[in-house]
């Protein structure tokens, strides 16, 4: 039974760009009818809805592709969570929890973000190759040159894509160990998330530019530190504890993959969840509007209520759109 329902998982990977299109192309639709619908957003609720039903099944589209194929416990358990999240989402949209409105936005405005870099080959390469030179620019600076230590070459030998994108360190049995960036690992996953919470919520401009301007450069930043460490950790095989759990945990057998196991897999994304709480913080300070957005998400983890205004000592202005909150 087991076996059938990976096969299944793994067939409906198929499909997952595609029906990436559909979602972000649906919420865009829940999006414009809001527009038109000030009074009434019966249709704008329903169609949004219908949104977050298809965005369920674009992330268990993603579930064999990051639990199985990527051994990514943190992202695999995530994607399968976001499955009957989203289903109850729609649920709440179709009783009429109409902030869940700006919610559908910020989604939609993600997609628009993230989607040109995932279609886009030339605008994809740009990103990559130049987060590429910039992590090795910052491995130099801690004393990692290249040369002696590791070369930087095309991907095309051991990645699909032909990008300058991959780090080959050579262990000191021989071992040849290849880091390759992609586009995971530029951070625009994580600046669509944040920039499209700001670009959701109703706001005056100057605080919405402002917001960015704090949130952006911090992510790629951090995501920059992260690169450097996992090279450096799985590189020069820094983090090889506790091999027999690790290779057990992540279902691998090569002992030279516990470094970046332990590195990227468990350290980096835990800890790049926790920057994501921390990096909302900031945009709360600078836009509060964003609140309405995560009292909801809130709400659908844990189905409580939550004012957050005076845990965070702000005044959302009221000209912003709360949207009713009943369900």
């Amino acid at each position: 039974m087991l076996e059938g329902l990976l096969r299944a998982l793994a067939g409906l990977q198929a499909y997952s760009d595609a029906l990436a299109w559909v979602v972000v192309t649906a919420f865009m639709l829940g999006v414009v009818l809001d527009r038109f619908e000030r009074f009434d957003r019966r249709t704008a609720r329903y169609a949004s809805a219908g949104a977050w039903v298809a965005f369920g099944i674009f992330w268990l589209s993603l579930v064999h592709y990051y639990g199985i194929e990527g051994k990514s416990i943190v992202e695999g358990i995530l994607s399968l969570l976001a499955v009957p999240a989203s289903i109850y989402v729609a649920v709440l949209l179709a009783r009429g929890r109409d902030s869940l409105l700006i919610l559908s936005r910020a989604v939609a405005a993600m997609g628009l973000i993230f989607l040109p870099f995932e279609v886009i080959v030339p605008l994809q390469r740009v990103l990559i190759e130049l987060v590429t030179r910039q992590t090795e620019a910052l491995l130099a600076v801690v004393g990692y040159p290249s040369g002696g230590v590791y070369e930087v070459v095309s991907g095309a030998n051991y990645d699909k894509a032909p990008y300058r994108n991959t780090f080959v360190f050579t262990a000191a049995s021989g071992h040849t160990l290849t880091y390759t960036i992609r586009l995971a690992c530029t951070g625009i996953g994580s600046i669509a998330i944040v920039a499209g919470l700001i670009a959701a919520v109703r706001a005056p401009v100057g605080r919405k530019l402002q917001a960015l301007a704090i949130s952006v450069p911090v992510i790629y930043g951090l995501n920059l530190l992260r690169n450097v460490f996992i090279a450096v950790a799985f590189g020069t095989q820094r983090l090889q504890v506790f091999p027999e759990i690790v290779l057990a945990l992540f279902s691998s057998e090569d002992p030279y993959l516990v470094s970046y196991l332990v590195a990227d897999r468990i350290l980096s994304q835990s800890l790049s969840v926790l920057a994501l709480i921390g990096i909302t913080w900031l945009v709360v300070r600078r836009l509060p509007e964003v609140l309405t957005i995560v009292e909801d998400v809130l709400y659908v983890v844990t189905r409580n209520e939550y004012d957050l205004r005076s845990a965070f000592d702000v005044e959302i202005p009221e000209a912003s759109d709360h949207g009713t909150k009943a369900d």
